[in-house]
């Protein structure tokens, strides 16, 4: 069969390295050099044969004009998660099986979640500030002020805000820590929050009761703004709240102002792509907040994996077998 590579550059290089596109390769026929989503589209007639594409970051839109240059189109392999902002009607009308590495990529956010849960537990970043002061001695009582030490792992509460895939990987993590877990989620059954090992609870009622809130809601048109003020508020006296989701569903105007009245509280927020330019320079103006720059999900070596979990579904699929991560039309939907 005959296949090619659409995606970014730097994405390429990462998700498919070297040794990786020659494991393919041995599979597979790559019908010309690897291509971007805007060299594709001035050179169409290179999908008339094309039977399988490997693509990732910066995959090309799945259009009217792209479904008709690429007739023998028989699979789509994405290395990497949400396939939300490429596919269109007219790839669902074709009923092409399309794979995602979402489950890869859920991996390394997991781990960067579980990071942060244990950190924030243990106030590691109020006490990292205190640690910057020179006023304060190294070895004097001030780590025993009760006011800034941090609950600990033993007994706390985390909450879970939407049990996807991330959060059940979160909440598989959290089993080897002696914590209680709450979540909430209005689609998830109570016999599934048993086999979790979780406790269902309304959404205010998690912001009251964790010590750690972790985000994990897609950015659908009902979930948009869905993190207000008023339940940031309600956090207990040194709580954090993390956010490696979408930043869309927390409104960061109300999330500032909280954080402004209360210095006791801390935010882990990797994901800010919808804050305004204002309201970013506040975030980082506050001394009670984290921001990295979406480094939760698959970053240098991590994205290798997503490569391999493609190359995986490609055996499958030459094998005639079912593909492990195809994704349909109504979950694509709900992808953040």
């Amino acid at each position: 069969m005959n296949g090619l590579f659409v995606l970014h550059p730097e994405a390429f290089e990462l998700i498919y390295p070297s040794d990786l596109r020659d494991d393919i390769g041995q599979l597979i026929t790559l019908a010309a050099p690897p291509q971007t989503s805007t060299t594709i589209l001035a050179n169409l007639d290179l999908l008339k044969d094309v039977d399988i594409i490997l693509s990732g970051w910066g995959a090309p839109v799945l259009d009217e004009a792209f479904m008709t240059a690429a007739p023998d189109l028989k699979a789509f392999l994405y290395g990497a998660g949400s396939i939300r902002a490429f596919v269109t009607d007219a790839f669902w009308a074709r009923n092409i099986p399309i794979s995602t590495a979402a489950e890869a990529n859920a991996i390394p956010v997991s781990e960067y979640t579980l990071s942060q849960i244990i950190f924030c537990l243990k106030a590691g970043w109020q006490l990292n500030t205190l640690c910057r002061d020179p006023r304060i001695a190294r070895s004097t009582g001030w780590i025993n002020q009760r006011s800034v030490t941090g609950h600990g792992c033993y007994q706390s509460t985390v909450g879970l805000i939407s049990m996807g895939r991330i959060a059940r990987k979160v909440r598989h993590l959290l089993r080897a820590l002696d914590v209680s877990v709450i979540a909430y989620d209005p689609f998830l059954s109570r016999d599934e929050a048993e086999i979790l090992g979780i406790e269902l609870v309304p959404l205010d009622e998690v912001f009251r009761r964790a010590d750690v809130v972790s985000l994990h809601t897609p950015d659908l048109p009902e979930t948009q703004g869905m993190i207000t003020g008023h339940l940031l508020s309600q956090m207990k006296a040194n709580a954090a709240f993390i956010n490696t989701a979408r930043s869309a569903v927390v409104r960061h105007d109300e999330l500032i102002a909280v954080l402004a009245v209360r210095p006791d509280l801390w935010a882990v927020l990797d994901v800010t792509e919808q804050a305004t330019d204002l309201e970013f320079r506040s975030l980082q103006e506050l001394p009670n907040v984290t921001l990295t720059p979406h480094i939760a999900g698959s970053t240098g070596r991590e994205c290798a994996r997503m490569g391999r979990f493609m190359h995986d579904e490609l055996q499958r699929f030459l094998r005639g077998e079912t593909l492990r991560f195809s994704v349909d039309r109504e979950e694509a939907a709900l992808m953040a």
